[in-house]
């Protein structure tokens, strides 16, 4: 039987597990979907060996980039962003892809209006970079906001009504207000939102995160990440197939 797995440490509650595994049900597709919970990224190594039916890999936190040194080929997008979250196996050979650019442009664009040109990222780990890839190929200039003053960066103390009033589209790509700690959310001015902001969240644990609660009651559209959190997914088939 075809394998796919997940690799990650630690490893949770698995979204890829239990979509793919639907999906194979669905479409009667003769293939198992498995977790590879290892610490150490040289670790996929050992995976590949005692599993020679893998046709394909996701990647998750926190291996993105210590698994690229392991692999034969990078797409475009991984080697742009330096981070991988797909791995296709074939004839020995390993190639990197990157489906979190996919997933989030194609989630925010049916959202965005012409006003829409300015962004501001909230966060500054591996997972922003996608994003701020993303908003470039859809037009938008982006700037970071950290907890900590940087150059060529917002603190969130820099986030006047002038500054919010221009970047509206505010993503966040911090952990903040995922599950468990659910009352909790990025310290932006939430007062200065309006109907012409756009929040989109990442997370998608809980569904309806305080930071969308709070842009909600300013009038603001908001979206979390469950929709992109498919479209990778449903990217990841792709690259395994193509």
């Amino acid at each position: 039987m075809i394998k796919y797995g997940l690799i990650g440490f630690p490893l949770g509650h698995s979204f890829s597990r239990g979509f793919f595994t639907e999906k194979f049900a669905r479409e009667g597709i003769d293939a198992q979907y498995l977790n590879f919970e290892i610490p150490d990224a040289a670790m996929v190594l050992d995976v590949l060996r005692d599993n020679p039916e893998l046709r394909g890999l996701n990647v998750t936190l926190p291996h993105k980039q210590a698994v690229i040194p392991l692999l034969d080929e990078l797409s475009d997008e991984a080697r742009e962003i330096e981070a991988v979250n797909v791995i296709r196996i074939r004839d020995g050979k390993l190639k990197g892809f990157n489906s979190d650019i996919i997933g989030f442009t194609d989630s925010i664009c049916p959202l965005l209006q012409p006003h829409h040109t300015k962004a501001l990222v909230l966060g500054t780990g591996g997972a922003s970079k996608a994003i701020c890839v993303g908003l470039s190929r859809l037009g938008l200039d982006w700037k970071y906001v950290s907890r900590t003053p940087h150059e060529g960066r917002f603190a969130y103390s820099d986030l006047t009504p002038e500054v919010m009033a221009e970047y509206s589209v505010i993503v966040n790509c911090s952990p903040v207000g995922m599950f468990p700690k659910v009352d909790q959310a990025p310290a932006i001015p939430y007062e200065l939102l309006t109907s012409k902001h756009l929040l989109f969240d990442c997370v998608y644990n809980p569904e309806d995160t305080l930071f969308m609660k709070k842009g909600r009651e300013q009038g603001a559209t908001v979206k979390n990440g469950l929709e992109m959190l498919h479209l990778q997914a449903i990217a990841s088939w792709r690259f395994w197939n193509e």
